[in-house]
């Protein structure tokens, strides 16, 4: 099978070709697993921080992708929950012990054992590939291939970020950074809280400009001044910047809630700028969202089929990973970005 695979950490800034197209080994299930015949796979900002070394997998080389979509070509001779022929999609979520007592409290996110999708296991850029049959998501009929992608990891960690601002007071939301993630929330609430002032920092003028043709109340830039304080604020940088800047507009008591496996660009001056009272007092608080649990994936698969809730994306070719890439790397953003690999629907 073809497949695109990373074989050692890059520099982006100097390596424009960090993953290569090979000629791989067909995967085949255990007894416990299904292989999918990848038709699409999405690609996130966790790829660059495999790649740049934040978050690096434990062996090279390795195949990335945790928002495959496909269909099952073959089963394990101990699966019974799944089927050839059925459409599935596999997210970051690749398995969890299922016995610790995070799982037993419904947390698996936070399971000592949590297997990652493409980082801990090879992913979805590839024609073909493996998981347990209990961590593949059927995917619903009325989403193509490349919708259903974005929402296995950009949606899904959207929609736990969102469950852990815990709006509800009637104040504002914030959502710092706009990209695949951040314009499926901002999606999920206006259908949800049509009349939710909702406040967007972005970067570009192009992110700014698309989150008001979305619905966004206001946009300006990472620093600008929103026009109320808000009750939360959703971060999906990978930057540093625009979590001090988003503690300085939250409401007292107010949440600043971190989407992002890494930070890059750790400063120690802007770091050390931050003021105790201004950015920190009144009781503001600041959570971490860390990977997706399968009810995540499966709760919000369902909830914007109901919607329905479309993602934008654009689509690559499996051979153009690199460039799509790059233009995330470069926030040449415009919702999510997704690789064509097969062409069945």
């Amino acid at each position: 099978m073809q497949a695109m695979i990373m074989e050692k950490i890059s520099d982006l800034r100097v390596e424009s070709e960090p993953l290569r197209l090979v000629e791989y080994p067909l995967p085949e299930p255990k007894p416990n697993e299904v292989r999918i015949r990848v038709t699409v796979c999405g690609v996130c900002h966790t790829e660059l921080d495999e790649i740049e070394g934040r978050t690096p997998p434990p062996r090279l080389p390795m195949i990335l992708g945790h928002q495959a979509v496909g269909v099952i070509d073959k089963v394990g001779s101990a699966v019974t929950v799944r089927e050839v022929g059925e459409r599935v999609g596999v997210a970051w979520i690749y398995s969890a012990c299922g016995q610790c007592r995070w799982c037993q409290q419904g947390l698996e996110n936070l399971c000592p054992e949590f297997t990652a999708t493409g980082r801990d296991a090879d992913g979805g850029y590839a024609e073909f590939m493996v998981v347990s049959a209990s961590f593949a998501h059927p995917i619903p009929d009325i989403f193509l291939d490349a919708e259903a992608a974005p929402l296995l990891c950009a949606g899904a960690i959207g929609y736990r970020s969102l469950s852990l601002a815990q709006l509800n007071s009637g104040g504002a939301l914030g959502l710092t950074g706009f990209g695949a993630s951040a314009h499926l929330v901002l999606k999920l609430v206006r259908h949800q809280y049509p009349d939710l002032p909702v406040y967007v920092f972005a970067r570009s003028e192009k992110e700014q400009h698309f989150a008001l043709e979305l619905g966004a109340t206001w946009a300006g830039g990472t620093e600008a001044v929103a026009p109320a304080l808000m009750e939360a604020i959703i971060d999906t940088t990978p930057a540093w910047l625009p979590v001090v800047a988003a503690m300085r507009q939250l409401e007292p008591g107010g949440r600043l809630v971190i989407n992002a496996i890494r930070k890059e660009n750790y400063d120690r001056e802007l770091l050390a700028g931050i003021d105790y009272p201004t950015d920190i007092w009144m009781e503001k608080q600041i959570k971490s969202v860390a990977n997706v649990t399968r009810r995540d994936v499966t709760e919000f698969l369902k909830l914007a089929a109901e919607i329905p809730l479309h993602p934008t994306y654009e689509e690559f070719r499996l051979q153009d990973a690199n460039r799509a890439l790059l233009e995330l790397k470069n926030r040449q953003i415009r919702g999510a970005k997704v690789l064509r690999i097969g062409s069945i629907s």
